[in-house]
């Protein structure tokens, strides 16, 4: 449903383009529809759209964090003045709400099962008894929401001033913003790492980083899912928290992109970034790992060893209900 209703998103734009933006519309469109996640000749523009999702646990970061992605920016095409983009974003974003639902409920399943394991063989290292271990959960988190940061642009963006200026885009919840929405006057402070490896604030103007203040949106409600996935770590008693990595963390765009940023946000070098990212991200091991878990289970009222079951089934039925009937 999920890869349906992405593919619903790009004709969208693709009629978009053809109603309105004549032949060169046409030529866009058919430039958008030439291109496929991962190929090596005709990949997708955005780097997140090109990783692999080759496992259950990559699919759930990948709906919580890039779909949420897609909720921002749309949120800021929804104030366009441009009706049919405005209204286009509506349906959008009511499906990305979805999207983020199964990315929410997902790595919840796997925490809660990751929690129930750590606590029936009173260990951390549950990967022998078919669990994902909760360091490997954090490395996906630091991958997945790292590479969702790009997808925001560069902190500074000119052309996103012109967008905003000529109404073809506005902020998130342009409607609640108690300034006077021009902008033209303001100015926001914006952090920027150093060659000498310190860290400086910059004071730049606010039409000109509108990408900075989107973000800054996006991260405060990645937020709200790790405050849910601790929760349920504290309800077991476990004492280990998920954390999101500082913001500069493995960035290809922006200010950050020719510096390596720790987690912690410290500012290190080639050498000592590259002995530790392991420690950081998932490694070919990681992966290896959590895809030998990936095997369907067919009988009813089962699970596999590394999710939870849903707490509730599809339309209030429980969760051993016979939903396919196989003669």
């Amino acid at each position: 449903q999920v890869n349906v209703e992405e593919g619903r998103h790009l004709w969208a734009m693709v009629y978009l383009l053809h109603a309105y933006f004549g032949r060169e519309g046409r030529e866009e469109a058919e430039a958008l529809l030439y291109r496929n996640s991962g190929s090596p000749d005709t990949p997708r523009i955005l780097g997140a759209f090109n990783e692999e999702t080759a496992d259950w646990l990559a699919f759930y970061m990948f709906t919580y964090f890039t779909d949420r992605d897609g909720k921002y920016q749309l949120g800021t095409l929804k104030e366009s003045a441009f009706d049919p983009l405005s209204r286009t974003c509506e349906f959008m974003l009511k499906e990305e709400a979805h999207h983020m639902f199964v990315g929410t409920t997902g790595v919840d399943r796997v925490v809660t099962r990751s929690a129930e394991l750590i606590r029936e063989h009173d260990i951390m290292d549950i990967a022998r008894h078919g669990g994902i271990p909760l360091d490997i959960i954090q490395k996906y988190i630091n991958f997945h929401y790292s590479v969702s940061l790009d997808l925001f642009g560069s902190e500074t963006s000119t052309n996103a001033a012109n967008y905003y200026t000529a109404g073809l885009k506005g902020r998130w919840n342009e409607t609640r913003r108690k300034d006077d929405h021009q902008l033209t006057d303001d100015s926001v402070v914006m952090e920027r790492p150093n060659d000498d490896g310190t860290w400086s604030e910059e004071e730049v103007q606010a039409l000109l980083a509108l990408n900075l203040d989107l973000r800054g949106e996006y991260i405060a409600d990645c937020q709200n899912g790790l405050n849910r996935w601790n929760k349920i770590l504290a309800d077991n008693d476990i004492d280990f928290r998920f954390a999101l990595p500082h913001p500069g963390f493995n960035r290809d765009v922006g200010v950050y992109s020719e510096h390596n940023v720790t987690p912690d946000g410290t500012i290190v070098d080639e050498q000592t970034w590259e002995a530790s990212r392991s420690r950081w991200l998932p490694t070919s091991e990681d992966l290896t790992f959590v895809r030998s878990l990936m095997h369907p289970v067919y009988e009813r009222g089962k699970i596999a060893s590394w999710v939870a079951p849903p707490i509730n089934g599809i339309n209030g039925k429980p969760f051993d209900y016979e939903y396919v009937y196989l003669p």
